[in-house]
């Protein structure tokens, strides 16, 4: 995961923004819907081919996706629902772009290795964020491992802007997998520590 030191400034300047988004008297709620709908305009760009389009603009929605959570902060409108929908949502978007990039390989690259490892990433991304929220409903904080949605989302933006999709997909698909498996091995630790006492 990208460093705390990092990570730390990044949600101040968010925060900031948040609140400055705040005065427009917008609920959290609409910047997550507006984010899923900013998402599948990008799926829809990349399968048409526009890769570079389509890796610009899917930074846009990535920012545009941590949003509600800064205004919801700012404006001390956090609530359990708003949670809730941002990671639901949060889950189709990424669907969506990696639907968007299925589309691509099937009519722009001869690639036999592409369709399995698009189908590989979606998992991997998928198990990530599902092993986190299991780890949560017992207890245990579970935001470790190489590729959280954050670093996720930034490579693939950044390889698609660069014409490099297919090590995007091979990056991706073996180390969403392998942030997923290491959540699990945190939790196997965590929980076998207090098993024992």
């Amino acid at each position: 995961m990208i460093s705390a030191h990092v990570g730390g400034w990044v949600r101040g300047q968010l925060l900031q923004l948040g609140a400055l988004l705040s005065r427009l008297n917008l609920s959290p709620n609409w910047f997550t819907i507006v984010g899923l709908l900013l998402n599948i305009v990008v799926a829809v760009i990349i399968g048409r081919g526009n890769l570079i389009l389509g890796g610009v603009l899917l930074l846009g929605a990535g920012l545009f996706d941590t949003l509600d959570g800064a205004v919801a902060r700012a404006s001390g409108q956090i609530t359990r629902f708003g949670g809730f929908l941002d990671s639901t949502l949060d889950r189709y978007s990424e669907a969506a772009v990696y639907l968007g990039l299925l589309v691509y390989f099937q009519h722009h690259d001869a690639s036999h290795y592409a369709i399995p490892l698009v189908y590989a990433t979606a998992v991997g991304s998928l198990m990530v964020s599902y092993a986190r929220a299991r780890a949560e409903a017992a207890g245990i904080k579970a935001e470790v491992g190489l590729f959280a949605r954050a670093e996720r989302v930034i490579l693939l933006a950044v390889f698609l802007i660069f014409g490099w999709q297919i090590w995007a997909v091979w990056i991706l698909g073996v180390l969403t997998n392998v942030t997923a498996m290491q959540r699990v091995f945190h939790v196997w630790r965590v929980t076998g520590k207090s098993d024992q006492r």
